[in-house]
């Protein structure tokens, strides 16, 4: 492998990283916003979390074209949509954001930090849809390392916490988003290997918080609901903290996928999985289990293998 490409994939892996990091802190925010009123005690399945979604999305939004205003990108936006490739990220931000970011939340609602490991079953799908659709190949180590992913995944949602409300539904709901978040990891590899990723992703984020809010919410019964959150100061603050993570989170992930590949870039950013988890713990009291602990433990150590060949590293210290 020649230095280029050696940099090439430390790229990759390191926004890979950094996105299931800053995933975690978006999970973490959006929670304690919450806990506030009015979305604390708000009637219905639907409208909090599309209230959630849907801001959220809109601030990370605003922020990737306050980034692409600064590096002169922000023009590069209507000629992307005109493309083919463009209207791909579309169809993506539609199925990533809406409809899966959107079940997430309401995963989170109804069965709080053990929708986390859930929905990070996005890479199993993911790695299925990019064999089938793009022709990716999975070498045996990575397949290895993603199914010891799972495997983490399944370990920390083991037990059921006690006294939690629509649990069952609320993992629906959390294999829902990973459903949707591996087809929209599809589809961004497709576009974002053909478009610049900091454009792609302000397309997703603010295409996904205006079908929330104009298009959604509405149909939901949730426009008093958004109304209140907005006249309410620490809901929405933490929403535009969180909104920030977002965007630098799937700026990573968009990067990592397109520099490294679908599946490796999914496997990367499966370790908010453990970031979420373990900011849930130390931030909103989060119940501290064993099968959270080792579960998260495990899910670190698929994640590095997916990243690092041990022999490539042999090899290094060899040289």
């Amino acid at each position: 492998m020649t230095e280029a490409r050696k940099k090439f994939k430390r790229i990759g892996v390191t926004t890979g990283l950094i996105s299931g990091l800053m995933y975690g802190l978006y999970t973490t925010f959006v929670l304690i916003a919450g806990y506030y009123k009015p979305l604390a005690g708000a009637v219905g399945l639907f409208a909090a979390p599309y209230v959630t979604s849907g801001l959220n999305d809109l601030f990370a939004g605003i922020w990737l074209t306050v980034y692409n205003i600064k590096t002169g990108r922000i023009r590069e936006i209507g000629r992307s949509l005109k493309l083919f490739p463009g209207k791909i990220i579309l169809l993506g931000s539609l199925v990533g954001g809406p409809i899966a970011s959107g079940a997430y939340l309401m995963g989170l609602a109804m069965a709080g930090a053990y929708a986390i490991p859930i929905s990070a079953m996005y890479i199993l799908f993911g790695a299925l849809f990019a064999r089938i659709f793009l022709k990716q190949k999975i070498v045996p180590r990575v397949g290895i390392g993603m199914l010891i992913c799972v495997v983490g995944a399944i370990v920390i949602n083991w037990v059921k916490p006690e006294g939690s409300t629509n649990f069952t539904l609320g993992i629906i709901c959390a294999f829902v988003a990973a459903i949707g978040w591996a087809l929209e990891g599809v589809f961004a590899a497709y576009g974002s290997a053909m478009l610049d990723t900091d454009v792609v992703i302000n397309i997703r984020q603010l295409l996904s918080g205006i079908v929330d809010l104009i298009v959604i919410l509405p149909i939901v019964g949730g426009m008093g609901l958004l109304k209140g959150t907005l006249f309410s100061l620490p809901p929405v603050a933490w929403l535009i903290v969180s909104g920030l993570c977002a965007a630098i989170s799937y700026l990573c992930w968009y990067k990592s996928n397109s520099t490294v590949g679908c599946a490796m870039g999914m496997s990367l950013n499966i370790t908010y999985a453990f970031w979420g988890v373990l900011f849930c713990i130390l931030f909103i009291k989060q119940p501290v289990t064993p099968t959270i602990i080792i579960g998260s433990i495990i899910i670190i150590i698929g994640a590095v293998l997916v990243s690092v060949d041990p022999f490539e590293l042999l090899n290094k210290k060899e040289d």
